[in-house]
């Protein structure tokens, strides 16, 4: 776990209860890369919550009310919020898609998928897919590296590199693809996957790459399919969750700093 050494007067010790906690999730999260990704979410919901009370501290609202990088702090957590509201959507496009197709099999008594049916799903994977490359696009813009003293800031910044991080992670595992991708229409996707061991499914994590069918269904087994479709669900109903209260806790964060600001 990292010591922050150059402590202000106003802020907590390592042995205030709050402090421990929100040290605590963060020492999990730098060394979760073999950890779920819907597990990561519920950690960073858990680090959030312990922000939060951290914030409700009278000396802490001190010290953020004279912080000249506060509104640094506000522009942060305004990204994070509108990326995970963009993961939530991407999320919802992915589960009602997944749930089409089953659907479409399941009427045909599991034989197969109308052709329509399935261009149709192919054509909502191709949109996902831009989705999510222009999200990880745009995340090369995120300022999230910290360089100040000031270990509140340094607290705060690094929990916005981890949020960062873990919604990078959602994003990927929503495209379906993993680590041995070489497709080269996933060049982007692959770089990112490579450097965030998250989404490999040799992990342990989740793995959605059966999401991503081909629109011929000519010698395919619906059966399997549907099966695969139906534990894909699974993990995107997870993630949904997940990011559902990551998205309140954030919005909760942001509306204590604003608080702050404002008093």
């Amino acid at each position: 776990m990292a010591n922050f050494h150059s402590r202000s007067n106003s802020f907590p010790s390592q042995s205030h209860p709050i402090t421990e906690s929100v040290e605590a999730h963060l020492c999990r999260l730098r060394d979760s890369e073999t950890t779920s990704v819907c597990a990561n979410l519920a950690i960073l919901r858990n680090l959030h919550e312990g922000i939060n009370d951290l914030i409700q501290m009278p000396s802490i609202q001190q010290t953020l009310s004279h912080e000249s990088r506060i509104n640094e702090l506000l522009e942060g957590s305004l990204k994070l919020v509108d990326l995970c509201a963009l993961s939530r959507e991407i999320v919802s496009l992915t589960k009602e898609s997944v749930q089409d197709l089953e659907s479409s099999i399941r009427r045909n008594k599991a034989e197969a998928a109308t052709s329509s049916d399935v261009s149709s799903y192919v054509a909502s994977r191709k949109q996902i897919t831009k989705m999510v490359n222009k999200s990880l696009k745009n995340l090369k813009s995120f300022n999230h590296k910290s360089t100040t003293d000031n270990d509140l800031l340094t607290m705060l910044k690094e929990a916005e590199s981890q949020d960062l991080s873990v919604l990078k992670s959602v994003l990927i595992l929503l495209s379906g693809e993993n680590e041995r991708s070489n497709q080269s229409s996933w060049s982007l996707l692959s770089k990112f996957t490579t450097q965030n061991s998250r989404v490999c499914s040799e992990s342990g994590a989740e793995d959605l790459s059966s999401l991503n069918i081909q629109k011929s269904t000519k010698n395919t087994d619906c059966k399997s399919m549907l099966k695969k479709l139906k534990s894909s669900e699974m993990i995107i109903q997870e993630l949904e969750e997940g990011l559902e209260a990551l998205f309140r806790s954030l919005v909760k964060n942001r509306v204590s700093l604003l608080n702050v600001l404002s008093h």
